[in-house]
């Protein structure tokens, strides 16, 4: 598959501003049944980006792909968010002894954080923007913890 340059451009030059030395692959398709965008894979240090999930992502929450590139450089600013992450490695081990519900709010929180990181990254793209897809993102994390807006974090609000 040939890789469009603009997205390889927005990889290249968002690595950079993070100085990150994660790998990324960029592929077509998640194999998977959900609708995920991108990974991050803590045990290899690699990104893998889901283009035309991405696509179909930015459709449903925006009705085209008008801002695709803008969406696609949110969504791998969150994934690098979370290769960047310096507690994702410690949340993840709590992860292993927690309960069910102490999972979800571990789960919300590593979202969060990447969500953070991923903010700063991104200083250019329109705010509004931005925490559309970041409200969308932590909806199902937040109904899992019954957890309102007013919780969160400072560095998501802009």
């Amino acid at each position: 598959m040939e890789i469009d340059s603009n997205l390889q451009q927005i990889t290249s030059t968002l690595q950079a501003r993070a100085g990150s030395s994660v790998n990324v692959i960029l592929e077509k398709n998640f194999p998977g049944k959900r609708i995920a965008g991108g990974k991050y894979n803590m045990g290899t240090h690699t990104i893998t980006m889901y283009i035309d999930e991405i696509k179909r992502q930015c459709k449903m929450l925006f009705s085209s792909l008008e801002n695709f590139y803008e969406y696609f450089a949110v969504v791998f600013a969150h994934e690098l968010g979370h290769a960047e992450d310096e507690e994702l490695e410690a949340l993840a081990e709590r992860m292993d002894t927690a309960d069910d519900y102490e999972r979800k709010k571990l789960a919300l929180q590593i979202e969060e954080n990447a969500w953070c990181i991923a903010k700063e990254l991104i200083p250019e793209i329109d705010s509004n923007f931005t925490r559309q897809i970041i409200q969308e993102s932590l909806l199902s994390y937040r109904d899992q913890v019954k957890t309102e807006t007013v919780s969160v974090p400072a560095c998501i609000i802009p």
